[in-house]
């Protein structure tokens, strides 16, 4: 007995661009299967905004509203290979029997495929690989990345192959070759307790959180209380948002063997989240141990503030630039960290010299650390300080950020360029325009131009108001890209200066 496959999951696209896809999950229940799922949806680019599941611990129900990152708008987004992936990690709606049997015969670990790659080297060419791997579903487990003295790169990729497309195919499988990369070569004791340091203090948990732009430093607040249920303990959850938030929440409950009975993860207000958890111990009861419940709290606290470790050190006289994933206990790390870190030195013009995937074991942790061997560059001299902090952070960001802008803080800032009295403009309806959008403002040509991607119209109100003593405001509206790239002119009577953001 059970429910058809078809109708384990189901994915309805918004009825615009702009409105997120919910996917439903309806199957039975196991342990970690929310972990499993939220790395699934990482893995091909999205982004959860809100969530919605319970269980009885034998048939759970999940609803998840996702949208596509930003910086993966380029890749094509394969719905269907989406839900064959979710299915094969939902336990199949059959007899317990055949069920033992499916699960003994998918616990093998996957086949291992190795890739050389050799050419010429050039900037950005490390992730335009790693973009058409991501594209094609494979996984980088271990990398090797040389540079020849003749210019040119030589790239070992140790993956596999989340379709299991390879299966039928003459590929060659990855030898002991494979094992040899597992490790990293040695850590400086020093870069390593910076690296893997499992305790931060509250300066340091503050000083090393997310920020967003100019806002100050963000704390994660964690509420327990074991009153409102008599069978559950209540988790209230309130942290910045950033991406794979709650992706690492249920890594942390799974690891820790809670089982989260109730969850609702609600949209993000003013940059936030909140959560309400109701989780039990796997014996069905709440959970009272006051060492457990503070294990709980601090590790949930250090995921959310500081779920990847980004720093750059010296190696003999070059500069390194080290990045830390935390791997669950079945083995698998966060998705797409080598495609965000490549895609971050890409846009920031920095070489890779050399680089490599290996693995790191802690007291308490096992880590995937990424190595990379930066070459100079003048617009960040690897030598600064300075210039070292801003790649970090915008490394940082790339890894964390979310897919949305904020367009009141747009707003905000072209405010006080212009010194206005009051807002220079308002937009109405601003969910309408997401991702992808540029603003070309130049008012002394009495005009404001729009330059859009998207292929649907989206109309705007824009309220130009007081500008000055001698300046009128004037009320216009706009259509925004019809046809992809389309350029749209708004003429408004208040002339000024010349303002253009490429991007907001």
């Amino acid at each position: 007995m059970g429910i058809p496959a078809d109708d384990v999951v189901l994915i309805q696209q918004g009825k615009s661009p702009h409105d997120p896809t919910i996917v439903t999950v309806n199957c039975p229940d196991k342990s970690g299967l929310g972990c499993d799922l939220c790395r699934i949806i990482l893995e091909f680019g999205l982004h959860i905004t809100r969530a919605d599941f319970q269980t009885d611990g034998r048939w759970c129900y999940i609803v998840l509203w996702v949208v596509q990152l930003q910086h993966s708008n380029l890749l094509r987004l394969d719905w269907d290979s989406l839900k064959n992936r979710l299915l094969r990690v939902s336990p199949p709606c059959l007899t317990p029997l055949y069920y033992d049997q499916k699960l003994n015969g998918s616990s093998a670990a996957p086949s291992v495929y190795l890739l050389k790659f050799c050419c010429v080297d050039r900037k950005g060419l490390l992730h335009d690989v790693t973009e058409v791997l991501t594209e094609l579903e494979f996984t980088i487990q271990r990398l090797k990345v040389m540079t020849t003295p003749d210019g040119k790169v030589v790239d070992l990729f140790f993956i596999t192959d989340g379709r299991e497309y390879c299966i039928g195919c003459e590929l060659q499988l990855a030898g002991p070759e494979c094992d040899n990369q597992r490790n990293l070569s040695s850590l400086p004791l020093a870069v390593a307790e910076e690296l893997f340091s499992c305790e931060l203090s509250e300066k340091e948990s503050c000083m090393q959180a997310l920020r967003t732009a100019t806002t100050s430093p963000k704390k994660a607040i964690v509420t327990v209380d074991n009153l409102l249920s008599p069978a559950h303990t209540l988790l209230q959850i309130q942290c910045v948002d950033q991406k794979g938030l709650f992706y690492d929440i249920l890594r942390i409950s799974k690891d820790l063997n809670i089982q989260v009975a109730y969850g609702r993860f609600s949209s993000s207000i003013k940059g936030y989240r909140n959560m309400d958890l109701f989780v039990q111990q796997t014996d069905g009861k709440k959970i009272l141990d006051p060492k457990l419940l503070d294990n709980l709290c601090s590790r949930l606290k250090e995921e959310m503030l500081h779920p990847l470790r980004v720093i750059i050190t010296n190696r003999g006289p070059d500069t390194e630039l080290l990045v830390a994933n935390p791997v669950e206990l079945c083995g698998k790390g966060r998705p797409r960290v080598f495609y965000d870190v490549t895609l971050a030195l890409k846009k920031l013009g920095t070489c890779i010299f050399s680089a490599e995937i290996g693995r790191h074991s802690t007291q308490d942790h096992q880590w995937e650390v990424y190595r990379f061997l930066l070459v100079e560059n003048g617009e960040f001299p690897l030598a600064s300080g300075q210039a070292r902090n801003q790649m970090a952070a915008g490394i940082r960001r790339t890894l964390m950020g979310c897919c949305t802008r904020s367009y009141n803080s747009f707003a905000s800032f072209v405010m006080q360029q212009r010194d206005a009295k009051r807002q220079l403009f308002m937009i109405a309806e601003v969910q309408a325009i997401r991702t992808g959008l540029s603003l070309g403002w130049n008012l002394g040509f009495r005009s404001v131009t729009l330059y859009t991607n998207f292929k649907e119209a989206v109309h705007a109100i824009f309220e130009c108001s007081q500008l000055g003593e001698s300046n009128r405001g004037a009320d216009f509206m706009a259509k925004v890209g019809a046809h992809g790239d389309e350029r749209v002119c708004i003429w408004q009577h208040a002339p000024g200066t010349s303002l253009f953001f490429p991007e907001i």
